[in-house]
Order: C-alpha cells, then structure tokens, then sequence
C-alpha cells in the first residue's frame, strides 16, 4: 500500500465527519451560498474540529470569492483549498544539515501521546537517509519507557543510552552526546518525561537537560519537537500552549491520525500556533511515519480521493 493509500485511509473517520457536519449543505441547484449557508459552513468545520480561528478563516475566503451555487463535491474542493492554504506556511521537513554533530533532537509530549514510538519511527526515516542515529531514554521515570525505546532501538539497529529508572536524565543526553560525538554519529534523539501534573519538576528536568547540552553546544538542543496524540482532539491545542512555554517547541508531530475522527486539529493547530509541522503518523507501522504534506492532508480531510 502505498503512503498516499495510507494517508487517505487513515483520515477516513475524519473525511466521514466532516461529510456529516457539511451534508446538505451547498447541494443542489438552488443552494445559494447565502450568509445562513455560509454561517452553518462554520459551524460545521468548527463540530469537525477544525477550530474557531480556522473555521472563520475558511467561512470568509469562501465568502470572497462570491459563489451562487456549489455542490457537495464543489464544496469539499474548495475546503481542501483553503485548509491547504492554512497547512501549507507550516509545512517543514525535518533538516538536520547543520554542523558541528551531533544533531540533538528533544522529543517531548505527555504520557501516551505516542512519543516513545515516534523517537523508534523518526530513527527509522533519517537512518533510510543513511544519517547514523542514537536513542538516549530521558525519560527515567517510567522503567517501561526505556524498555520500549531499548525496543526499537534494537528494531531500527540503532544504538541506545540509557540508566536505571529515576536516574538523572541530564546525565544521559550528557553521555549521548559525548558518544555521538566520538563515534561520529549524526543524530541523538532524546526522549523526556511527560509529566504535565508537575509542571514545575518538568520544566526544571527539561531545563537543567537544556543547560547541559548548551554547555556542550551553544546550537543544541536544535530542535524540540512535541509529540501530540490526534484522539485528544481540542485537548491537544491545549497541550501545544503548555509545552510551548515550558520547553521552547519549535516543530509538532501529530499521531495516531488513522485511529480518529479529529484528524481536523491539524488545521486548528496550523491556524492558532504557526509552528512547523514535520511529520504525522497514520498507523503502528515502522514506516508510517512521513513528512506532513499539506495537499495530501487537506483533500484527505475533505474526502477528496481523486
């Protein structure tokens, strides 16, 4: 199956909600695109998720271009048109050119949001780009963490570092950092805890691990990027805020799309942070992890497959 069949099919839920919410509306000959039509257009990207900033964004370019008539298929274009127009500013795969090594990349996001998975996944992609990679389990709370990154470490052929659970998590990037460094490796990808019911133990954990790789490299961490859970809906717009100002994001990844009928935060999340979207995953696959593409995602929304 190829990554556009995958795509489609994991944003299916979500094309047939939003089918539902915009049915009736815009079909047949006599649907003028009057402000009540417009108004419930709104209000039907809003129940699908798509957020009250985009939505009213979107209610108003299709109000611009002055439409008398549209059907349900000229509808669902002209959506995919302007969510594409919102994605499409944030679209940015991830780039690590940058020197000296080793690249140093935070994932982080709350318990269950996927990220340990995510780390196992984006190891994957930049190793298939012949980029040498190494796994470093921060997150020493949870001994299941570190068993499941130890796993896909093993899964991907790519080295891991890690210590006893409770341990210092700082000490661990230390010591990645140091060995990437020796061995020449390109990438460490660090996975830290989630813990948002202690914010102020978080933001010192992610704090002190910041001051240790700076001390190492003034460019490090060169990205930080927050691990969101697409069947949390609005919650994670919420979670973007928090992480946001605790821990510096610079770029999102969103996952566990095929399993959702709220893939719509997407393009909420677009519209209200403008943070880059990198990657999303559609499935528990090694591979189903890719670069966010904002057309693909788009017409996938508005179940358009051809």
């Amino acid at each position: 199956m190829s990554w556009l069949d995958k795509l489609t099919g994991g944003f299916r839920k979500t094309a047939d909600r939003l089918g539902d919410n915009i049915g009736g509306l815009g079909t047949g000959a006599k649907a003028a695109l009057d402000t009540s039509t417009l108004d419930d257009i709104e209000e039907a990207l809003i129940a699908s998720d798509i957020g009250p900033e985009a939505s009213k964004r979107i209610r108003n370019a299709i109000a611009a271009r002055r439409f008398e008539q549209l059907d349900e298929r000229g509808l669902r274009t002209i959506l995919a048109e302007e969510m594409e127009a919102i994605l499409a500013p944030v679209a940015k795969p991830l780039d690590i050119w940058g020197f000296p090594r080793p690249h140093v990349i935070l994932v982080i996001g709350v318990n269950g949001s996927g990220k340990t998975t995510t780390i196992g996944k984006l190891g994957a992609w930049l190793k298939e780009q012949d980029y040498g990679v190494m796994l470093a389990a921060g997150d020493t709370f949870r001994a299941a963490a570190i068993e499941q990154l130890r796993i896909w470490g093993n899964r991907i052929d790519a080295p891991v570092i890690s210590g006893k659970e409770g341990g210092d998590a700082a000490g661990i990037v230390f010591d990645g950092v140091k060995q990437t460094t020796a061995t020449g490796i390109d990438c460490l990808i660090v996975d830290t805890a989630g813990r948002l019911q202690n914010k102020t133990h978080l933001m010192e954990e992610l704090s002190k691990v910041r001051r240790v790789l700076g001390r190492l490299n003034p460019e490090s961490p060169h990205d930080v990027i927050l691990v969101l859970d697409a069947t949390t809906g609005q919650n994670a717009l919420n979670q973007i805020e928090v992480f946001r100002d605790l821990a510096g994001v610079t770029g999102l990844v969103m996952t566990k799309l095929d399993g959702t009928a709220r893939g719509g935060v997407l393009v909420a999340a677009a519209e209200r942070f403008k943070l880059p979207i990198h990657a999303i995953g559609v499935g528990e696959g090694v591979n189903d992890l890719r670069p966010f593409d904002p057309r693909a995602v788009a017409r996938a929304i508005a179940g358009l497959t051809s």
